[in-house]
């Protein structure tokens, strides 16, 4: 049943021969203490200790659902990407997809994997340390602010020995937003005063990387504060695509948020839960209802314009009621508003697919 679904949600979103498409890894726990081999302690975000399993969800460049994978809970999510792209991709007969995903995703082997199937891709780049043109521009440019948007380009060929391993040239892109530096510089700002009140026994010493111990002495570590200073608002962007333009890369990268609002949603709970003798089963069929769910509601978000908790709620109140008098039968409805009347006459449009 998942295989058709995919199929059909491969033909709704229309993908040819050089398409996007976007992935993400989320996990989902389970109220039991107990691991069978699928449901098992892994990495958790939220640091929790249940047993888990992992999923990965792979959508159009719209974020419109194409495939979800469940994978062991103590799977890493680097080895997740390339089953599901390379499975998706041999299944629709899809050549030239280009990957887009987080830094997290795609590790030095899975560019080799990615590159050995012919695939491109688009990922964001940690930042460990002050790069190159970065500098290069601020020693350029001693007294002025970084302009907002603006990118610098840094060329990443591959050596020798890289060349030798199936992985390509790349490209990095950096991007500085005034935005995005705001908000980071606040945030150390923020973690700099509980730093300095620790160090000052004014409060208790709790996880804050701006705190540096050296036997039993407390200090803020100003070397860290100062780098991460200069990294604000900075981004960047690996990519094979060399031949492309930034703002594409960029911009690409940038439709992240279409999978985490699907993610989000999927890990709402359903009134409907298949129940099989074997766990597994079971948590593989809901998945599928998760994942039909996710396609439709997508759908429907697109035709209407609105949310899908605003669709529900206006519409889940309107029903039409057949009374049966004798041998008559009435039917009874409420009068719709005009906006859900709007809304619905675009779903069964003849142009909705």
């Amino acid at each position: 049943m998942r295989q058709a679904l995919s199929k059909a949600c491969a033909t709704h979103a229309q993908l040819g021969p050089a398409s996007l498409v976007l992935y993400d890894v989320s996990t989902l726990h389970f109220e039991t203490d107990v691991a069978d081999g699928f449901r098992e302690p892994g990495f958790s975000k939220e640091r929790r200790l249940d047993p888990q399993i992992t999923l990965g969800l792979l959508t159009d460049a719209s974020g419109f659902p194409l495939n979800v994978a469940a994978f062991e809970g103590n799977k890493a999510e680097t080895a997740t990407m390339v089953p599901v792209i390379n499975a998706f991709k041999a299944a629709h007969r899809l050549t030239d997809v280009t990957v887009v995903a987080d830094a997290g995703m795609i590790s030095e082997s899975n560019q080799v994997a990615l590159q050995a199937a012919g695939l491109s891709f688009i990922l964001g780049t940690r930042i460990p340390y002050l790069p190159d043109v970065v500098r290069q521009w601020r020693d350029d440019h001693p007294d002025d602010q970084v302009p907002d948007g603006l990118v610098l380009t840094q060329p990443w060929p591959s050596t020798s020995a890289e060349k030798a391993r199936g992985i390509p040239d790349r490209v990095i892109y950096y991007q500085y937003r005034h935005d995005r530096a705001r908000r980071t510089l606040r945030g150390i700002d923020e973690q700099i005063a509980k730093a300095q009140r620790a160090v000052d026994g004014h409060a208790p010493v709790k996880r804050n990387r701006f705190i540096q111990l050296t036997g039993a002495t407390r200090s803020v570590n100003r070397t860290l504060e100062a780098k991460v200073r200069a990294l604000a608002g900075w981004k960047g962007y690996t990519t094979n695509l060399t031949s492309q333009p930034a703002e594409f890369i960029i911009g690409a990268y940038h439709q992240l948020w279409r999978i985490e609002k699907s993610f989000r949603m999927s890990k709402h709970d359903l009134a409907a839960r298949p129940i099989y003798h074997r766990t597994r089963d079971s948590i593989e069929a809901h998945l599928t209802i998760v994942f039909a769910a996710m396609a439709v509601s997508h759908w429907i978000e697109h035709r209407t314009g609105w949310s899908i908790k605003k669709f529900v709620r206006t519409a889940r109140r309107y029903r039409t009621v057949q009374i049966r008098a004798g041998q008559q039968i009435l039917t009874a409805a409420d009068p719709l508003p005009d906006d859900l009347s709007d809304a619905l006459t675009n779903i069964h449009s003849r142009d909705a697919h």
